[in-house]
């Protein structure tokens, strides 16, 4: 499927976004429930079923978490098909992550476990940071 650039250029973004969006919207800590509702919903509708779609609403709903929490109270999140994937982008405008390790934190370990998550339970995770902005895409495939 070809990809197209989104429309809103101010926020970041990990490259082109697929054609066959399911949601695009911009969110703040009000629609954090909301959004993680409609990702469950969508993602069902389009082929993500059990476990794996349980896994990958998790992950948007740690992405959306730490859009609010870390990178400046905003975001946008943006969910398409491509290929066989369901496809989630979290972008916010925040002042960018430092060094990020995706390596399993310690058991002491009181932050950092967010990340790691994200990236156990989907297929890919990739990162663009910066001070403009962090953008985080994720992917699932529908059969694995």
């Amino acid at each position: 499927m070809p990809l197209t650039q989104r429309n809103d250029q101010t926020s970041p973004t990990v490259g082109g976004i697929g054609k066959e969006l399911l949601i695009s919207e911009a969110f703040d800590h009000s629609r954090v429930t909301e959004l993680r509702h409609l990702v469950a919903a969508r993602g069902g509708g389009s082929g993500l079923t059990g476990d794996r779609l349980d896994d990958f609403v998790v992950a948007v709903n740690e992405l959306l978490t730490n859009a609010v929490r870390h990178g400046g109270g905003t975001g946008h999140l943006t969910v398409w098909v491509e290929d066989d994937s369901l496809i989630c982008e979290v972008d916010d405008r925040g002042a960018g992550l430092g060094f990020v390790d995706l390596h399993r934190p310690a058991p002491n370990q009181p932050g950092g476990w967010g990340l790691w998550l994200v990236g156990e339970l989907t297929d890919t995770c990739e990162i663009k940071t910066g001070p403009q902005g962090t953008a985080i895409r994720i992917s699932s495939g529908f059969s694995r």
